[in-house]
């Protein structure tokens, strides 16, 4: 190999890697954006609106809404599968927002979070 090869290989390996100050930043902002995710609060509901989630971005059930006209005691399995529905979406919401955030910071390099 002559010595352009071998002096671009060099090059190559050390920009591949990032330095400590890097990852102390790339730790900061993970850990700000972490904490940002975790006062987001995301919204849903189901079945038209009848019965409406909230849920915090610490996966904790914010409020829950049902309009009163769903309160009929023949109606109670609906309801609670209109709760259900709500509640999943919300919280798939929170995870998306959360994923989100990581993925705007990590750039695609394939860290866990």
């Amino acid at each position: 190999m002559g010595k352009g090869m071998m002096a671009g290989k060099k090059a190559k390996e050390r920009t591949a890697k990032p330095n400590m100050a890097q990852i102390q930043a790339l730790q900061a902002q993970m850990l700000k954006a972490q904490e940002e995710v975790e006062k987001t609060e995301t919204e849903a509901s189901a079945g038209g609106g009848a019965v409406t989630v909230r849920v915090n971005g610490q996966h904790q059930l914010v409020s829950v809404t049902i309009k009163p006209e769903l309160c009929d005691p023949e109606e109670v399995e609906m309801l609670q599968d209109l709760i259900l529905t709500a509640a999943n979406e919300a919280m798939r919401q929170i995870d998306e927002v959360s994923n989100s955030a990581m993925e705007r910071l990590t750039g695609g390099m394939g860290l866990p979070f």
